[in-house]
């Protein structure tokens, strides 16, 4: 069941991707796609996490679509913020490393956690051990190790709990 939820998941990836917009290149494109996701999902399957069985829930597909839109108004909010604070120096900086907690148990929750905090501008994940991740902030608005999980893990982890646990 695992590495056909894999085949799923990759060629409806493969599909959204590389939609063609003619028909003789549509049967092409997506049988090359059909064969390449089932060469992955069959030799590559036992690699993947658990988890992933469950992407196939519709409840966790509307989350999902719920997520993306979500992840964009954050990370755009925080280009603005980042790009305000190059254009007026007078914006208070403090960099620093912070520690905060998730409650994500699953490794692929995680992953997604620590890429969501990443890709959104001012901060990165530098390192996870265990629940703990240790972030660099450009802007360490609070001493607080629950303020800044609050502000930091928490907007995004809770989708992400609904998608993966």
């Amino acid at each position: 069941m695992k590495k056909f939820a894999y085949f799923v998941v990759l060629f409806a990836l493969w599909a959204l991707l590389t939609w063609p917009t003619d028909v003789p290149h549509a049967v092409r494109d997506l049988g090359a796609g059909l064969i390449i996701c089932l060469g992955l999902a069959a030799v590559m399957g036992h690699l993947y996490p658990k988890q992933v069985d469950r992407l196939l829930s519709p409840k966790r597909w509307f989350w999902f679509l719920l997520y993306v839109p979500y992840f964009l108004y954050y990370c755009i909010r925080a280009n603005l913020d980042v790009a305000f604070r190059v254009i007026h120096p007078d914006v208070p900086i403090r960099p620093g490393i912070v520690k905060v907690t998730t409650t994500l148990t699953g490794d692929l929750g995680k992953t997604l956690l620590a890429n969501s905090i990443t890709l959104t501008p001012g901060t990165l994940t530098v390192d996870v051990d265990g629940q703990d991740f240790y972030v660099h902030w450009i802007n360490v608005e609070t001493d607080d190790p629950k303020a800044r999980t609050e502000k930091i893990v928490r907007r995004f982890e809770r989708i992400l709990k609904e998608i993966l646990e």
